[in-house]
């Protein structure tokens, strides 16, 4: 029978579709059929002449009959989840079949940031101090004794959703009343006060075969207040940045990682000292793979897949100039009567790639989320100043204009 992989995919629900192309082409060139498990009831012609099947993936149990129906019909070897909330539901489907991956106890590493942080601890890479908020005693407690700010989120979040910066008590009540009954869904740390890095990786065997070393320009929980950017740092590392490569090096490991793409997040402190932030099994959010493409020339869902499925692949990513992204945003709300598009931001200077997710007619509301955004682009400079200089003038030149809806 034909050799063939299963890709969890969510149109809907998030940005994946570049990813979702380029695993099926991996695929493809190899010789493999990919077999695609979608939401029930969503559609996406780029499925078109795939084999597809469909289930609540919002419960596991539905989502491992789905996958022991496909696996009854087609021999899978490899499953690719792209989005972050299936990554523990695919590793419980490979425990049922004993497809190769990230298993249940590794996977859990990466998406329960209770257990992230513990065993970050456990292999000797600091973390911010942290607390369950069993009762508002505890987290008064906890935060008059690490100081305000703290930040309260859900211990198996992403994309910065209902997550909160608490400043003060008052904030503090106000947090607690919102998160209600759900409070056993979150955990509170200490704010870090140090730059934001990130690190997008790719391992074969347990050992780094690619990894980027980004730096963010902005505070990712200050996402409503300023536009998400993030720089390469490839020339030149400081050994603090090499101390965050070798570290997320450890945490991946240790974690149990294999073969597979992840994106780290990591802080470095005024003193040098380098803390833990988190981690996820799965290719960075957001703009980061079209920069991570149009930087070194390769696509970290594609070039996961062609891992896994090709012994004899050798990762062979360029270096090229500093890369820089950023998202598209706006302080307008309404609807939208004009927009940029796609091709004028690729006609600018230095922009390599551009998108644009909204558009005319589209209604515009406050972001709730740090991806809850207009769109994105990629553009290059010779440093970190020269990225972020472009970024104003590109930003300056990004067209949006609104109408009370």
């Amino acid at each position: 029978m034909k050799r063939s992989i299963l890709i969890v995919y969510r149109p809907a629900a998030g940005r994946y579709l570049a990813q979702f192309r380029n695993v099926v082409a991996a695929a493809a060139e190899l010789g493999v059929r990919s077999v695609v498990l979608m939401p029930t009831g969503e559609q996406a012609p780029e499925t078109e002449g795939l084999p597809v099947h469909r289930a609540d993936l919002e419960s596991t149990t539905a989502f491992r009959a789905a996958v022991d129906a496909i696996v009854a019909e087609y021999p899978i070897e490899r499953i690719f989840p792209l989005f972050e909330g299936d990554v523990l539901p695919a590793a419980r489907a490979r425990r049922d079949h004993a497809i190769p991956g990230l298993t249940p106890d590794q996977a859990i590493n990466f998406r329960d940031k209770n257990v992230m942080h513990t065993r970050a601890e456990e292999l000797g890479v600091r973390v911010a101090r942290s607390c369950r908020p069993d009762t508002l005693g505890v987290v008064e407690e906890f935060a008059d004794r690490v100081g305000y700010p703290v930040v309260i989120k859900p211990y198996a979040g992403w994309a910065c959703g209902s997550t909160y910066r608490v400043d003060d008590r008052t904030r503090l009540s106000e947090v607690w009343q919102e998160m209600g009954d759900d409070r056993h869904e979150y955990r509170v740390e200490e704010f870090v006060h140090g730059t934001e890095f990130h690190v997008d990786s790719l391992l074969r065997d347990g050992e780094v075969v690619f990894e980027q070393l980004s730096r963010y320009t902005y505070s990712v929980l200050e996402y409503r207040d300023e536009p998400g950017g993030t720089i390469s740092r490839k020339y030149d590392l400081t050994p603090p940045e090499q101390r965050i490569l070798e570290l997320n090096a450890t945490v991946l490991r240790g974690f149990g990682m294999r073969t597979g793409v992840a994106h780290a997040e990591f802080f470095l402190l005024d003193d040098g000292e380098v803390v833990f932030g988190e981690v996820g099994a799965r290719a960075g959010g957001g703009s980061i793979v079209p920069a991570v493409q149009a930087g070194r020339g390769i696509n970290l869902a594609g070039e996961w897949a062609r891992l896994e499925l090709d012994p004899d692949h050798r990762t062979d990513a360029r270096l090229g100039p500093e890369i820089g992204t950023e998202y598209l945003t706006s302080g307008r709300y309404g609807r939208i009567t004009d927009i940029s598009t796609p091709e004028e931001l690729k006609a600018l200077d230095k922009v390599l790639d551009a998108d644009v997710w909204k558009s005319v007619g589209e209604v515009l509301a406050p972001p709730v989320a740090s991806n809850d955004v207009l769109g994105w682009y990629v553009c290059e400079g010779t440093d970190y100043d020269d990225v972020l200089a472009r970024f104003k003038t590109i930003r300056d030149s990004f067209r949006v204009e609104t109408e009370q809806a």
